[in-house]
């Protein structure tokens, strides 16, 4: 059955978690909403280092994406943390979270006298969003109800070959069964990008994909550098990936092969179904945050060495077909695909049984990164400087 029990918000959207977020505005009130977050049984925090001190650009970005968090489907109800001077227009923040139907509130550390005193406002407010919250029924979803990010990490020899590829398989199958998902990481395009190019559905997103890698190629020679200095990690080559090119055939395979409906901006919600592209560099903290942004209600993320990053209210279900990591890092893995290499499982196996997982998780089935509580370190993407 590719069914599971999700929580069906005001706007149509589809839950896998029923928490109460507390979003920090800006880098100044991160302590304060942790502290909040940290003293209610079913809160979270998201805290970033932006939020001011940015060119209106990044400004404008971190709005749009502080938004997108607010209004993912995991979070039935929200509290921003405001320091009280920031760049951020926090009342545009909480107006385009309720536009999604939920119960948005904003404490604000300045106008209440202190961290203290916000602290103490902030946690009532948040134990009351969680009593509402726990009277949230699950109702029975579909595959059309999921929204899969795609991500991959701490790459080595045995992603191409088997964790990536399932991800794909699984991907296919969430966007057959006419659900969504968002494929990140241009920066793991290069040297792949034509071959990603010629799986979109038209000429114009074909070329919408080539202009993003070009312009995050730009990013890099505009400090004098060659993204090949930074690509494939120091990690990556330990792990047997000796070029960009062969570390991004290996990333785009998590696409499957289902065309490419659209390529978006970072953070940007889909407004249609089915495989999509984001602008998003590779690194754990940005990418996911971006996913999320998005509305992704569940992440698949391969990794053959181990990295250990899950995300504060999106489920990210770690996978690897290398058998040293799968015995070594256990404790941050959730599913191992060794079978494949090892030639015991076929590559579409291994994918309906990673769909199989995701939608267990979907379910409330927690991942290893909830049980460690490894979810924290987390920021948005920007790309101009700090002033």
């Amino acid at each position: 059955m590719r069914e599971f029990q999700g929580y069906r918000r005001p706007d149509g959207q589809v839950g896998t978690r029923n928490y109460v977020g507390v979003l920090s505005t800006v880098v100044c009130v991160n302590e304060v909403a942790e502290d909040i977050a940290r003293q209610v049984e079913g809160a979270v925090s998201f805290i970033h280092h932006q939020g001011c001190g940015r060119t209106l650009p990044d400004i404008v970005r971190v709005r749009d994406v502080l938004t997108g968090l607010g209004s993912n489907p995991n979070l039935s109800a929200v509290l921003l943390v405001s320091l009280g001077c920031e760049s951020m227009a926090v009342d545009e923040i909480a107006a385009g979270i309720r536009a999604t139907g939920k119960r948005v509130e904003v404490v604000c550390v300045q106008e209440s006298g202190g961290a203290a005193r916000t602290k103490a406002e902030g946690t009532l407010i948040v134990q009351d969003m969680v009593a509402e919250a726990s009277r949230q029924k699950t109702v029975r979803c579909g595959l059309a109800d999921i929204v899969l990010g795609l991500k991959c990490g701490a790459s080595d020899t045995t992603q191409g070959l088997s964790a990536n590829p399932a991800i794909g398989v699984a991907s296919d199958l969430v966007v057959a069964g006419g659900g969504t998902s968002i494929l990140g990481e241009v920066t793991e395009f290069i040297g792949a990008e034509h071959i990603v190019a010629r799986h979109a559905a038209t000429k114009e997103v074909g070329e919408r994909i080539l202009a993003m890698v070009e312009r995050m190629e730009e990013r890099a020679k505009a400090v004098g550098c060659d993204m090949r200095g930074g690509q494939p990690s120091g990690g990556n080559i330990k792990g047997g990936l000796t070029t960009i090119e062969e570390k991004s055939l290996g990333a785009i395979a998590k696409g499957g092969t289902a065309p490419i409906q659209a390529a978006y901006e970072y953070g940007e919600r889909p407004q249609v179904k089915g495989l999509v592209v984001m602008d998003s560099p590779g690194r754990e903290p940005e990418i996911l945050t971006g996913l999320a942004a998005a509305g992704c209600n569940v992440i698949a993320f391969a990794t053959g060495r181990g990295a250990p990053q899950g995300f504060p209210f999106v489920p990210v279900v770690k996978l690897t077909g290398n058998p040293k990591t799968w015995v070594g890092m256990h404790d941050h893995m959730d599913m191992s695909v060794t079978g494949v290499i090892e030639g015991t499982e076929s590559l579409p196996q291994a994918g309906e049984r990673l769909l199989q997982f995701i939608l267990e998780v979907a379910s409330g089935a927690r991942t290893r990164a909830e049980i460690t509580g490894y979810t924290r370190a987390m920021d948005i993407y920007v790309t101009g400087p700090v002033i």
